[in-house]
């Protein structure tokens, strides 16, 4: 038996991708029975058969799965509202969806730069890659191991972020493993290129490089996450 009912403002949702994305976020908080995304209205409405969830924890899994709350609703009594999903043609010029592409960025790099800083900052403290020959096999295969370390620890700390808005591990881990790999590769590939032009080719940290390669990481994917949010409804983190 229902007990009580959230109306949550939710920022970001575009499309119909969003609302799916939404509501399998709130889905997924233990005492939740129900979800009704009203995407033209941004907004969500949760029925809860748990007396003790708050709407904190349901805002918690909104902002987890990459979408902002705005004007939180407060507890109503049950009423059903419609949901009327609206579509519209892609442009370049919407300013909601660059922001919250750039914060979907934003958590990429967070968890892409953890492996391969640590990589590359392990290769220099090591000096295992020290006069390695440029191009050969295993010259290319430390350069990759940065990238496979990035994309890991990525995952990782999207799962995280998915569990801490009460989804379960399983979940968590499945949706963060289905997020654009594209753009975190574009994202890896070209905070790898920019620290090589830093370190003349040698696989390693240069410190100097550090600020140029964040903003190469950030700027490189975020045209990408902007069209890919913006007309299919889906985040890269």
């Amino acid at each position: 038996m229902v007990s009580k009912q959230y109306i949550l403002g939710v920022g970001g949702m575009t499309c119909n991708g969003c609302a799916n994305n939404v509501r399998n976020a709130l889905s997924a908080v233990a005492g939740v029975s129900e979800v009704n995304i009203d995407l033209e209205g941004a907004k969500a409405i949760v029925n809860i058969d748990n007396a003790v969830l708050d709407k904190q924890t349901l805002e918690t899994a909104v902002t987890g799965a990459g979408y902002t709350i705005h004007e939180p609703g407060a507890a109503l009594n049950l009423v059903q509202f419609p949901s009327t999903p609206s579509s519209s043609e892609f442009n370049w010029n919407d300013g909601s969806v660059w922001k919250q592409s750039a914060h979907n960025t934003k958590w990429c790099l967070i968890g892409c730069s953890i492996g391969e800083f640590g990589t590359l900052a392990y290769y220099s403290y090591s000096e295992i890659t020290a006069n390695l020959e440029m191009f050969s096999n295993v010259w290319y295969f430390y350069a990759i191991l940065p990238l496979i370390n990035g994309l890991i620890t990525s995952v990782m700390l999207e799962t995280g972020i998915l569990m801490r808005g009460q989804m379960d591990f399983r979940n968590a881990l499945s949706t963060a493993l289905g997020m654009s790999f594209i753009s975190m590769l574009m994202m890896e590939i070209a905070m790898e290129i920019t620290d090589l032009l830093f370190t003349s080719g040698e696989l390693g940290m240069n410190p100097l490089a550090i600020p140029f390669m964040l903003i190469v990481g950030f700027l490189t994917p975020w045209p990408y996450n902007y069209w890919r949010l913006k007309k299919y409804g889906q985040a890269c983190h």
